[in-house]
This record gives C-alpha cells, sequence and structure tokens, in this order.
C-alpha cells in the first residue's frame, strides 16, 4: 500500500511532552467500527470490558539505552551519541549510531558523562561491524551484569525523538517512563500504553473480573525509525526479542475457549501475540524474533480489542491500528481526537479499538 494514505496533519502541540498525573487520568477514545465514537477516560476502562475478558500487557522494562560519548582514533575525537536496540551477546549491543558517519568499524568509542573528556563514570566500547541505516555492532568492555549496571551509571532514558528533540530527559523519566508492572529489563523504549495503568485502576478491574496476563517483548529503536519508502512493501521492520510462556498461552486459550476477549495492552502485545498465534488462533509458547509488519489486509487471529496510544502519521504504529480497525475508521478517528485536543505519543492519551469484523 502506499505509505502516503497514512498520513495526516498533526500540529506539533499534540505531542505531550509530559504524561498526566495521575496515569489513568489520561482520555481514552472508543472506537467501534461503524459506531460513534466515545470520549471517556482511562479509569473508565473496567465499564467498556466485560468480565471474563483479559488484558495481555507487555512486562519489559526500559533501560538506560541512550549514550553520549566520545569517538577515540589516535588523537582525535568526535562526539557520537548511540541508542542500543537489541542485546545479542552478554557484551554487544546492536545500536543506532548518530552521526554513523564519523564512526568506522575498528573504532573505539568512550562512553558517559555527556561525552565529557573525564574518564571517570565511563564506558569504554569497540564497534565490530557497521550496517545499513546507521546501524552498528557494539563490543563493550564490560559484559553481563557489569556492563547493565554501567549502562545505569552512564546511559539515559531513551526519549522517543520527536519528545527528546523538544526537552532534555531527566530523572522524572526514569519514573514516568515505566509501566508500573515492568520487571523484566531490555527495552529500550517502554511499551507506552501500559504506561496508564496504576495500582487503583487494577483493583478495579479485578472486582469486573477481568484477567491479567503477561507478555515479554523487548521494544527496540527501530520503533521510532520513520517509514522512509513509498510503498508499505519496501519497508523493512527491525527484528524484536519475545516470549510468550506456556502459562500464558493455556490462560489466554482458556480464555478464547469460553468466549472471552483478548484485550491487547499496547501494539507490542499485539504484535507478539499475533506471532505466537496459529493460523486457528491458537497461542504456542513462543520465544525467539519477530519482526511482523501489520497493515491493511492483514487477518488478526489472536487478538479482539486493543488498546494503544496515538500514533505518528506515516508510522508503522498507525499502519497497525489502521489494519485493526479500519483505515477510514481511524482516519476519522485522529481528526476527532485532534480537533479535540487529545494528546499525541508516547506520553499522551490512550484509545480502545474494537476490531473490524470484516478481518476475521
Amino acid at each position: 500500500m502506499r505509505v502516503d494514505l497514512f498520513d495526516f496533519d498533526l500540529p506539533e502541540d499534540r505531542i505531550a511532552l509530559r504524561p498526566v498525573e495521575p496515569r489513568d487520568s489520561a482520555r481514552l477514545l472508543v472506537v467501534r467500527p461503524g459506531e460513534a465514537l466515545q470520549d471517556r477516560t482511562v479509569q473508565d476502562l473496567p465499564d467498556l470490558l466485560r468480565p471474563g475478558d483479559a488484558l495481555v500487557f507487555n512486562d519489559t522494562k526500559v533501560i538506560p539505552a541512550q549514550l553520549r560519548g566520545l569517538r577515540r582514533r589516535g588523537e582525535n575525537l568526535s562526539h557520537v551519541d548511540a541508542t542500543l536496540h537489541m542485546r545479542v551477546a552478554p557484551d554487544r549491543w546492536l545500536a543506532f549510531l548518530r552521526p554513523a558517519k564519523r564512526v568506522a568499524e575498528g573504532d573505539r568509542i568512550r562512553f558517559g558523562h555527556d561525552g565529557s573528556a573525564c574518564y571517570l563514570g565511563t564506558l569504554d566500547a569497540t564497534v565490530v561491524e557497521k550496517r545499513e541505516a546507521g546501524e552498528a555492532l557494539l563490543a563493550f568492555d564490560l559484559s553481563g551484569a557489569f556492563l547493565d549496571e554501567a549502562l545505569h551509571a552512564v546511559g539515559h532514558i531513551p526519549l522517543p525523538p520527536y519528545i527528546a528533540s523538544k526537552r532534555a530527559d531527566d530523572e522524572r523519566d526514569r519514573v514516568d517512563y515505566q509501566t508500573v508492572y515492568a520487571r523484566e529489563e531490555g527495552a529500550v523504549a517502554a511499551p507506552t500504553a501500559g504506561l496508564h495503568f496504576t495500582q487503583d485502576l487494577f483493583a478495579a478491574l479485578d472486582i469486573k473480573g477481568i484477567e491479567r496476563h503477561f507478555v515479554t517483548l523487548h521494544v527496540g529503536a527501530g520503533t521510532f525509525l520513520p517509514v522512509k519508502a513509498e510503498d508499505t512493501t519496501d519497508h523493512k521492520m527491525h527484528a524484536e526479542i519475545g516470549v510468550v510462556s506456556n502459562q500464558t498461552a493455556e490462560a489466554l486459550n482458556k480464555v478464547r475457549a469460553r468466549g472471552g476477549r483478548i484485550v491487547a495492552v499496547g501494539t507490542t502485545s499485539l504484535r507478539l501475540l499475533e506471532s505466537a498465534a496459529d493460523e486457528d488462533g491458537t497461542l504456542q509458547p513462543w520465544a525467539g524474533e519477530t519482526s511482523i509488519f501489520i497493515t491493511p489486509g492483514y487477518r488478526f487471529r489472536a487478538v479482539d480489542v486493543l488498546t494503544t496510544n496515538f500514533h505518528l502519521p506515516r508510522s508503522t504504529l498507525f499502519m497497525l491500528v489502521s489494519a485493526f480497525s479500519g483505515l477510514e475508521t481511524m482516519r476519522d478517528a485522529y481528526a476527532h481526537a485532534i480537533s479535540t485536543g487529545y494528546r499525541f505519543y508516547s506520553y499522551g492519551d490512550a484509545s480502545l479499538l474494537f476490531r473490524n469484523e470484516p478481518n476475521e
């Protein structure tokens, strides 16, 4: 499909730079294809779902994966930023470098203290391999838990570019850009639909008889990459690592068997569930890489309802929600959201999307 079909005008002031407080007070646009839009709040979610439904959360935990450093080549120094996006060994990460043209294979980069020349509290790496689109393989001098500790000391929270271009990250982001249920370290971007959930909201869902289950997909920095191709068939998705446990697969299959709905909290949960589903929608235990790219015409197998934030024009995520609820439905929903002041992107408001029945 043509990428320009997924374009729309989004005023910059609609992109939220901070989340609302409390988290579950965010606005929630309810989108049922063929029905009128509803303006609600996230706190209304228990009333919008049915007893026996199951919410599926991504329990990945964001790490400080944004690094600032100095490339050393003899006596020459150049500032280089790196955004880690996939761990491939205890001491090695794939990363997007900027500016990548300053870096060659074999170069040494010293990260820490925002690229200053101070040697204290720094982390060194070697550029092992350069790839396309600014990607490189970095081998760090530390490994395993020692590398993890160093990343927490010198790294920054990797705010999405549309936020990071307007303000620097701070200590508040270390809390704000993390779900309250995060537990499996490895993501370099938050599963942002989950940012709206609080312990009070969980209690209300429990009272309503709505189940909670967890999967893990370590969100990569590739989620921020713009679609530069003119046709969706020419866009390459970066792989991400995920796990659906046997326990979760069995529980969700039981939910479906008794007529309950599977409600994905965020596009990351949805993409992982669809990767783990058989043709008939049966979920299997699953672990590995997924680079699933969902566009209109995709037949959804596992997920019935999706809650997600508002995404950017021409993004793979707007393509996904258009596949889920219908392109024209989502264009109308986003036009309504923009005109009525909904807040967009990672720290913004949420939507509750019901699946377009013809996709079944």
